[in-house]
């Protein structure tokens, strides 16, 4: 039975290297796969999904317009044993398109895998991650760890100094060099880098 996925975590938790891992394993048993990478996120070039440990894949992009289900109703009469639709970066995700998402999977019987990062920098939902939390059948965390060794559910935007910062949009596409994934006590007491008696363990549970 197809079903609608939410794979969530905070960043850098490798949640691109398994969506990149979910669509080669499909591909190796003779299979075909849509992957969808949002419109915004260029850091590797247009319409690329790139891994931090160099996997990549080409991908198709989309924009607060794009339409999935009609896209994905086109391409499934023309690409020989399409089994999957995987997607990243989901929570620039639309409400609409989330909806879109639900009729690919409700009737158009294809299983859709979406991937993303839960809340902002300042804590708060992202508008596709808040739709996906409300409407997947499934809801699959990936877990990483805070400095502290607990587990990171948190996303700290730092300036140029590596200093933790609350104030600025939304949305400001960037790697390790302005985020870093904390436990929910650093986030809030802004604590980006470990203290000097920290000891890092590997508590993720």
């Amino acid at each position: 039975m197809a079903k609608l996925y939410f794979y969530y975590s905070a960043m850098n938790a490798g949640k691109t290297t398994t969506l990149l891992q979910s669509s080669y394993n499909y591909r190796e048993r003779g299979m075909n796969t849509l992957l969808f990478t949002a419109d915004l996120d260029d850091r590797f070039g247009h319409g690329k999904i790139a891994s931090r440990i160099g996997l990549s894949s080409d991908a198709y992009v989309y924009k607060k317009d794009f339409n999935f289900f009609e896209f994905i109703e086109t391409k499934k009469k023309v690409i020989p044993n399409l089994k999957c639709v995987l997607v990243d970066e989901a929570q620039f995700l639309s409400k609409e398109q989330v909806r879109q998402l639900c009729d690919v999977v409700d009737a158009l019987k294809l299983p859709v895998l979406t991937y993303g990062i839960r809340s902002d920098f300042q804590g708060e939902l992202f508008p596709g991650s808040y739709c996906l939390l409300a409407l997947a059948d499934e809801l699959i965390e990936i877990k990483t760890i805070c400095h502290c060794g607990r587990k990171a559910t948190m996303n700290a935007r730092m300036n140029a100094k590596g200093e933790f910062i609350t104030e600025g949009a939304q949305v400001e596409i960037a790697g390790n060099e302005r985020y870093i994934s904390l436990c929910r006590e650093h986030f809030h007491k802004g604590q980006v880098q470990p203290e000097n008696h920290c000891v890092v363990g590997m508590q993720v549970a």
